[in-house]
Order: C-alpha cells, then sequence, then structure tokens
C-alpha cells in the first residue's frame, strides 16, 4: 500500500502508441518509478521494438470509434497525451481522414472533460498551422500570441480546427463547473505542444519514412518509387525562402514529461517546441547530406508536387498545398517554455539534426 508521504503514481492514456512519438513516450515513461500504467491506444499492431514495455495495456483501436471509452475508463487515468494523427494525407479519403484526424481528437477531448480521474490533458499540435504565406520572412519567429492562419494545407489545417475545438470544449466544461454549485469534477488543465520539425536518431535510423528527411539524405530504397526520388534529388532543390527548423526527439520527450508530472502554471496554455539559435538553411541542409544545392522557384516546386501526389496517387506525399511548406518559411520562437518553465533545449536546430546523440543513439548501425 502506497504511504502517504510517498509521491502519487500516475496512470497514462497515451494515444497513437504505435507512431514516432507515442511509442517513443510509451518506451521512457514505463520505466519512471511514478507511472503505476500506461493505457496505449492505435488502430496500429503494438510496435515490436515496445512489446515488452513494462506496466502498458496496449488496446488496438481508433479513437474516432467508440469501443474503447469504456474500457479506458475502468484504468482511471489522470494524464491523457494525445499523440494519435494521420499525417500523411491519404489520396482521395479526405472525409475518412476527417473522421480519423479530427471526431478521432474530439473524442479523445471529450474522455477526458467528461472523466473525473483525468487531471492533464497533453495535446501535440503543429507550427504548420502558423501557414506558410508569401508574405513570411526566415527573420520573423511566430510566437504562441500570434495565432494560427487558415491554410489549404490539410495536415496544418486539421490541426488548426482541432485546437479550435479543444478550447471550445474546455471553455464549455469550465462554464458548466463554475454553473453547477454541486459540480465537484476539476476541469483538466489543458498544455497544447506545437512541436518543430522533430528528428534524432530514432525519426532517422529506426524508423525511416517517406520525408524530407529521408528523401534529401538518400534512405528511400524501398521501392522503385522511392528509387526513383532519390535519384530526382542527387541535388537539393532549395526556394529561396527555403529553411528548417529541428527538435531533437529527446527534448521532445522531456518537455512532455516536465508538463505531465511537474505542476503547470496555468491552466491552459500552447507551446511552440523549438530550439534557439540559427535556422537550417538550405546549404545547411546540402552540407548535411553530403549534396550540392541548387536553386528553384516556387511555382517550379508546386507543379512538380502536384504531378508527383497524382500520378503516384498519394504515394509521393506531395499534397495540395504542400508546395507552400517547401517554398515559404515558417520559423517560430520556442522559448516560451524556457521563460515559464526553465526548460533548456539540449540541442539546437542544427544539432538535432546532424548529431547521432541521444537516448537512441545505440541503434545506430
Amino acid at each position: 500500500m502506497q504511504s502517504p508521504t510517498s509521491p502519487a503514481k500516475h496512470t497514462l492514456f497515451i494515444t497513437g502508441g504505435a507512431g514516432y512519438i507515442g511509442a517513443m513516450l510509451i518506451d521512457i515513461f514505463s520505466r519512471r518509478e511514478d507511472v503505476e500504467r500506461i493505457i496505449a491506444i492505435d488502430k496500429e499492431p503494438l510496435p515490436e521494438w515496445i512489446k515488452d514495455a513494462p506496466k502498458l495495456t496496449y488496446i488496438v483501436a481508433n479513437t474516432a470509434d467508440d469501443s474503447w471509452q469504456a474500457e479506458v475508463a475502468e484504468f482511471k487515468p489522470d494524464i491523457v497525451i494525445h499523440t494519435a494523427w494521420q499525417i500523411r494525407e491519404m489520396y482521395g479519403k479526405k472525409p475518412l481522414q476527417w473522421k480519423w484526424n479530427v471526431e478521432g481528437s474530439d473524442k479523445v477531448f471529450d474522455f477526458s472533460f467528461s472523466n473525473a480521474s483525468v487531471k492533464k490533458l497533453i495535446d501535440f499540435s503543429t507550427v504548420a498551422s502558423y501557414g506558410a504565406y508569401p508574405s513570411n520572412t526566415i527573420e520573423h519567429r511566430f510566437t504562441e500570441a500570434e495565432g494560427f492562419r487558415k491554410t489549404d494545407y490539410l495536415y496544418a489545417e486539421e490541426k488548426r480546427i482541432c485546437e479550435e475545438h479543444l478550447k471550445e470544449k474546455y471553455e464549455a466544461a469550465k462554464k458548466a463547473a463554475q454553473s453547477d454549485s454541486k459540480h465537484v469534477q476539476q476541469v483538466p488543465q489543458v498544455a497544447i505542444i506545437r512541436p518543430a520539425a522533430i528528428t534524432g536518431p530514432r525519426g532517422r535510423y529506426m524508423r525511416i519514412r517517406f520525408g524530407l528527411q529521408a528523401a534529401l539524405s538518400g534512405q528511400l530504397k524501398e521501392s522503385f518509387i522511392h528509387r526513383i526520388i532519390s535519384a530526382m534529388v542527387s541535388f537539393v532543390p532549395v526556394t529561396p525562402k527555403w529553411c528548417r527548423q529541428f527538435i531533437h526527439e529527446d527534448d521532445i520527450a522531456d518537455i512532455v514529461a516536465g508538463l505531465a508530472f511537474s505542476p503547470l502554471k496555468s491552466d491552459y496554455e500552447a507551446f511552440n517546441a523549438c530550439p534557439p539559435g540559427p535556422v537550417v538553411l538550405g546549404r545547411d541542409m546540402s552540407a548535411a547530406v553530403g549534396k550540392c544545392m541548387f536553386t528553384v522557384l516556387p511555382w517550379m516546386v508546386r507543379i512538380v508536387f502536384f504531378f508527383a501526389w497524382n500520378l503516384t496517387r498519394g504515394r509521393v506525399p506531395t499534397s495540395k498545398g504542400g508546395w507552400k511548406s517547401y517554398s515559404y518559411p515558417i520559423v517560430v520562437d520556442g522559448s516560451k517554455l524556457t521563460r515559464m518553465y526553465g526548460y533548456q533545449y539540449k540541442w539546437q536546430p542544427k544539432e538535432a539534426f546532424v548529431k547521432k546523440e541521444g537516448r537512441y543513439a545505440k541503434y545506430i548501425k
């Protein structure tokens, strides 16, 4: 039996347990002494590399369904971490993707605000929802106070809408609690994490997916299309405003841990998760992957993205609006975490991309 002076142990509910972030959090948090149990959910099976994670109960289900709520509620989770997301747009399946992402998120939010055991909700969003516009500059760093803008990039737009829904549901729960004198449930605190591009040894070597980093570094070798794309980027194509910000996967895990297991200073707050320091420019990326760069214009990128998307029926992830993120910068200020919680990022943007260091460096062959 837990003694009166011993610290409380937490029960976590993590969505997207088979994904990049969700699986990493399961791996790390399952070894914490202050974690009693982790309930994880994903529409995909439990990844082999975390099958022996202690304290784990894994549910194969889609958050957009109604098959998981009662089972999860029985465990009385006090911390909900929502990472589940279909990031790559599915060709010709926007309604299904909306159901998985937006309706699925709504159900996670509803679960969090309707179960008295839940004290914190940590939601993963994205910096992409600030919007890649031609007027953006490399010098301007978006802060959380500036808000999101509408775009035609589905990933960014769905995340923007989900943040709107979360705010509405939080305000409704808060209003209900204030108006009901017999209402004893505390409205969960909410922390939103808006990460820059996440990278690190696990992202680059353990979990290679079709993306910018994999394509430019020549890691795409699984299919004929992958090999064609790798040949096309034997040089690094760079638009005049091209840049990236990267955050190391260890920084992400540590930020989540700090928000989840330590007291929060605000009941509802959003945080850009991005280290300070220079952005990664085209010449930096070229040097990092050992290739020469050449300059292209946004209209060229738009044409290539259009044909790659439609000719491969989405197997090359260059969906509508995606070309803008390759053409116009979204540079953010991630210092709010440092100001409010004293968090010190371990790697600057370029270091996060090039260094083979961190918790998962042991898996590099």
